[in-house]
């Protein structure tokens, strides 16, 4: 696994870590944009190029230093993509990285604080009903990034603290349907099998595969990716 760090001048360096030594981090969930940093992007020198995608790692090494963490993990950063053995290891082991990240911080890009206009004091301008629409929890990958850590603190696109899954579990619940014990627990035994497909059930991801393997952590499986596979298969493997 390897993990970013940040030193005083803000310059970014990965450190890889195995099993057995990897020490405390925080790790961040986030919708993917067009301008993500890559792995490949670090090693050409030309992260800093990528505005949006680069805000969001800023984002997350910041927060996490004021968490006294000096370790963090992006996905779109930590990962060399251009290597599927790779890339089959991490997501096999991508719950288990959420599951021990010792805090989740969720970026919400598409959630503003700021009122429309600063004359409104309407309720309908804050931030709650644009959290209840956010593209976050309509995506794959983040069910498992909402269930697998003990502590996920959602933020703003503006890095400000919105609240966490403990506060906002009502809300969750509202917009998920996946109960608040299932939120709290990272054991899902209690739970069939129909009924933690439902959770996902209408959520997308860019490849149709990802629908079934964002589910490893969730069934706790681990299988090979086959991208040619399809959707169908996918699911039927797993």
């Amino acid at each position: 696994m390897r993990l970013l760090q940040s030193d005083d001048d803000g310059n970014l360096s990965l450190t890889e870590f195995f099993e057995s030594a990897i020490p405390n981090y925080a790790i961040l969930s986030h919708r993917w944009g067009t301008d993500e940093v890559t792995f490949k992007d670090l090693t050409d020198g030309t992260s800093k190029s990528k505005a949006g995608g680069y805000s969001k790692i800023q984002f997350c090494g910041e927060q996490a230093k004021r968490d006294g963490l000096k370790y963090f993990w992006v996905d779109t950063y930590c990962i060399d993509k251009s290597s599927s053995a790779e890339l089959s290891e991490a997501i096999n082991s991508m719950f288990r990285w959420y599951q021990k990240a010792a805090r989740c911080y969720v970026y919400l890009s598409d959630v503003s604080i700021r009122k429309r206009k600063a004359s409104d004091t309407s309720a309908v301008c804050t931030w709650e009903s644009a959290f209840r629409a956010s593209k976050w929890f309509t995506r794959g990958w983040t069910l498992q990034e909402l269930l697998a850590p003990r502590l996920v603190e959602f933020y703003s696109r503006e890095s400000k603290i919105l609240g966490n899954k403990r506060t906002l579990e009502q809300q969750i619940y509202e917009i998920t349907g996946v109960p608040a014990t299932a939120l709290r627990e990272n054991s899902f035994s209690q739970f069939d099998v129909d009924e933690r497909f439902s959770w996902a059930k209408s959520r997308q991801t860019t490849r149709e595969e990802d629908k079934a393997y964002s589910l490893f952590g969730i069934f706790d499986v681990q299988m090979p990716l086959l991208y040619s596979e399809g959707e169908v298969k996918a699911f039927l493997r797993l």
